[in-house]
């Protein structure tokens, strides 16, 4: 008899744990040995922070499986506390270490998949071994040991404003404590665009956390930290929360072909440069889905989802094996469908405080910097009908293609969307997803037949509302300007098409004097059709008429302006995208 298939799989979280289920669903008989660094296998890295600030109230929640569980059920050889530290692709080895023992092995392989995840980054600072990481269920009971410890009100630094940076300030409020979020960079959440950022940021001003941008830290003392600025800021505790790099030196020094930061490069079937070692998660470049080239986008979902088809992979490639040597049943029989690794579009969602962030796709700053020609849909609907108790707004931004990139025609193809809202950003960011995955274009999103009743959506939902919008960008009925662009109208440095523009607030009086754009003149959209006259000669500029820059709150009133005033022969009319709102974002994010 032939030996049984072994496959060993490097991480027993997310990739590596759905990987080795599958894998034994899918083959009774095969070998399977699972090693993992840290002491435990299977947990929900993404609740960590919700234990610590007391959310989840029980530690083992967080703790799935055990490695005597995972043996019971799926027959898996589970190895803790055990690390991978070299990497023999030709011989078909890996060597361990029990970092409990320090006893040291080789294990044989037929199949290697590896998902070791990556490891937090900490900076070469002095007093950086003060500081807490939160990466893995040891590292969470170091914080909530030491959190737990503190009075009411001492206070935290987080040192990164990303997404788990910003999940920990959050808890950490809950525990009662005086949290400054210290981040590096010109804004938080760096994914998202600035006037967008810049909601969240107010959201956590508004919940009692401070919040300083453009200022890292450079030092951890006993009881404070010192910023790049020589500040001193006093802090009990210390979160390092400055983002994540690829766990994957043994691979490196193994000579695996990887991108300069040590993600690891794969085909599109998972493969390394090494023969029968594969790859998932964390520590793995996913081609984007608007080039094609390799970028890394850290999520969960992928990494379960990848995890699962490798196992596919490696139980067809091994059933194939046992075929050609005459083993019994049909060839291939009980084969997967083609399993090939899709495009990553970095759908993502987080909440803070009640407030919900999602994205999908590119940001509109990674559009510029790239050159890509697109245009910007900026809304604010309700989350269900108004109408209805309890409706709460969303931010809305959507970019679509406007031109060729790459000698390919994106235009009315959705680029990316973010939403920020109390309610029902997570189901509209996953439609918008679904629709980019399957091809729909911008325009498409109103055809969608989307499940409504007053206490869940709207009639005209905000997908479908992006539609409407983007059919008539497409058709040419409307023309949209973006608050960057009202910015420039407003300090003279605007395009050409733009200069010397005519800013009109046709809001009513009392929304103009409680703020408005710099120069801007308030006629009211309801007195609109009586003064045409006054506009007309507000309009009148020496090189001919002026262009018109019409603006409401949201952007819905300021659409109405613009028809009327192109149905009364004014032919240079724009429509601000989002409204004032979307500009007073955007001077929040300055």
């Amino acid at each position: 008899m032939r030996e049984p298939h072994h496959t060993v799989i490097v991480g027993g979280v997310a990739g590596g744990m759905s990987a080795a289920t599958r894998l034994r669903r899918r083959d009774e008989h095969a070998r399977i040995t699972v090693i993992e660094k840290s002491g435990h296998v299977s947990f929900a890295n993404c609740g960590l922070p919700y234990y610590i600030g007391g959310v989840i109230r029980g530690r083992e929640q967080l703790l799935l499986q055990t490695p005597e569980s995972l043996h019971r059920r799926f027959n898996l050889d589970v190895l803790v506390n055990t690390e991978v530290t070299a990497l023999h692709a030709d011989a078909h080895e890996v060597e361990v270490v029990d970092r409990t023992t320090g006893r040291r092995r080789t294990v044989r392989y037929d199949s290697l998949l590896l998902a070791p995840g990556a490891a937090p980054f900490v900076p070469d600072i002095p007093g950086i071994g003060r500081a807490l990481v939160l990466r893995t269920v040891e590292d969470t009971d170091r914080i909530h040991a030491e959190v737990s410890s503190l009075p009411h009100g001492a206070p935290v630094v987080v040192a990164g404003g990303g997404f788990i940076g910003i999940e920990v300030a959050e808890n950490l409020v809950h525990r009662g404590l005086e949290v400054t979020v210290v981040e590096h960079g010109n804004q938080i959440m760096g994914p998202l665009d600035p006037e967008m950022a810049s909601i969240v940021e107010q959201h956590l001003r508004d919940h009692g956390v401070r919040v300083l941008t453009s200022a890292g830290v450079t030092a951890v003392g006993a009881d404070d930290v010192t910023l790049e600025d020589g500040t001193s800021l006093p802090a009990a505790a210390v979160i390092m929360a400055a983002g994540v790099r690829p766990a994957t030196a043994f691979a490196v020094e193994a000579g695996l072909e990887t991108l300069p930061g040590g993600a690891l490069v794969v085909d599109r079937h998972w493969c390394t440069s090494a023969p029968d070692v594969y790859a998932v998660g964390d520590a793995v470049a996913a081609p984007d889905f608007l080039t094609g080239d390799p970028v890394v986008v850290p999520l969960a979902q992928t990494a379960n989802r990848d995890g699962r088809y490798v196992a596919d992979i490696i139980a067809d490639q091994t059933a194939g094996a046992e075929d050609v040597a005459g083993s019994a049943g049909a060839p291939g029989a009980g084969r997967s469908r083609s399993r090939e690794m899709p495009d990553t579009f970095g759908t993502s969602v987080m909440g803070v405080f009640g407030l919900q962030v999602a994205s999908t796709g590119w940001s509109q700053k990674k559009l510029v910097a790239a050159g890509v020609p697109h245009r910007v849909i900026a809304t604010h609907p309700s989350d269900h009908a108004g109408y209805y108790p309890g409706s709460q707004t969303l931010s809305v931004k959507m970019t679509v293609g406007s031109g060729a990139f790459r000698g390919e025609d994106l235009t009315d193809r959705i680029l990316g969307a973010q939403i920020v809202g109390g309610a029902g950003a997570d189901k509209r960011i996953d439609v918008i997803a679904t629709a980019m995955q399957s091809g729909r274009s911008a325009p498409d999103l109103a055809d969608l037949e989307l499940a409504y009743a007053p206490q869940f959506g709207s009639a005209k939902d905000p997908v479908n509302m992006l539609g409407y919008v983007a059919d008539n960008l497409r058709t040419g009925r409307t023309e949209l300007v973006t608050w960057e662009d009202v910015d420039k109208i407003v300090t003279g440095t605007a395009p050409e098409d733009l200069t010397d523009a005519v800013l009109v607030d046709v809001r009513t009086p009392g929304e103009f004097a409680s703020g408005s754009v710099p120069s801007a003149v308030n006629i009211p959209l309801d007195e609109l059709r009586g003064r045409l006259d006054e506009l007309r000669e507000l309009s009148e500029g020496t090189q001919g008429p002026r262009p018109t820059v019409v603006f409401c709150q949201v952007g819905q009133r300021g659409h109405v302006a613009e028809s009327l005033l192109r149905g009364e022969g004014f032919t240079r009319v724009y429509n601000l995208t989002g409204g004032y709102r979307t500009w007073s974002d955007g001077q929040h994010s300055r």
